[in-house]
C-alpha cells in the first residue's frame, strides 16, 4: 500500500504508526561488487566468492552493512509517494545496528514507522524507525533511526 504525502500534516497523521513495508529486493554479487568499488571496501567477506565458500557461514559472501543501510531510501519509495515536495534531505541516522548478515542472493525489505514529526527550520523533520528484514530470517539485517527533512511548496 502506498501513501501520498504532500504536507507536514500528512506526515503528522502517521506519527507513531507503521507507514509501510516494501517489496522484497534481491541482493546480488554484482551489487555488492559495485558497492565495494564505490566505497573502496573490498574486504574478502564481501567480494571473494571462492574464499567465502570455504570460510563463511552458509559458504556465501555477504553484503556490506552500509550497502544494506543505503537501500532504505529506495525501498521506502515503494510505499511513500510525494506531491508538492520541493526537496528531501537525508539528515542522518541517530542509531544504526547491523544485527544480522545479508548473504548474497538473499532478499531484503524495509518496514518503516514514523516515530516523530515536527517542524524545524521551515521543513518537516521526520524521525523514522526502520527495520531491514531478510526473507526467511527472524533476526533483521539492520535497525536504524533515520532523520530526514522534507521541504514542501
Amino acid at each position: 500500500m502506498s501513501h501520498t504525502i504532500s504536507s507536514f500534516e500528512d506526515f503528522k497523521a502517521f506519527e507513531g504508526q507503521e507507514i509501510g513495508v516494501s517489496e522484497w529486493l534481491k541482493i546480488t554479487q554484482e551489487q555488492i561488487n559495485q558497492f565495494a568499488d564505490a566505497t573502496n571496501d573490498h574486504q574478502w567477506i564481501h567480494v571473494d566468492v571462492d574464499r567465502a565458500k570455504k570460510e563463511m557461514p552458509d559458504s556465501k559472501t555477504i553484503a556490506h552493512g552500509y550497502l544494506t543501510l543505503s537501500m532504505i531510501p529506495t525501498m521506502s519509495s515503494s510505499f511513500i509517494k510525494f506531491k508538492n515536495l520541493e526537496r528531501a534531505i537525508n539528515y542522518g541516522v541517530n542509531r544504526v545496528r547491523f544485527t544480522n548478515m545479508v548473504p548474497v542472493n538473499s532478499k531484503i525489505r524495509v518496514r518503516a514507522t514514523v516515530a516523530r514529526v515536527r517542524q524545524r527550520s521551515g521543513a518537516t523533520q521526520v524521525i523514522g524507525e526502520t527495520t531491514v528484514e531478510i526473507q526467511g530470517e527472524e533476526k533483521p539485517a539492520c535497525v536504524a533511526e533515520t532523520v530526514s527533512f522534507y521541504y514542501f511548496n
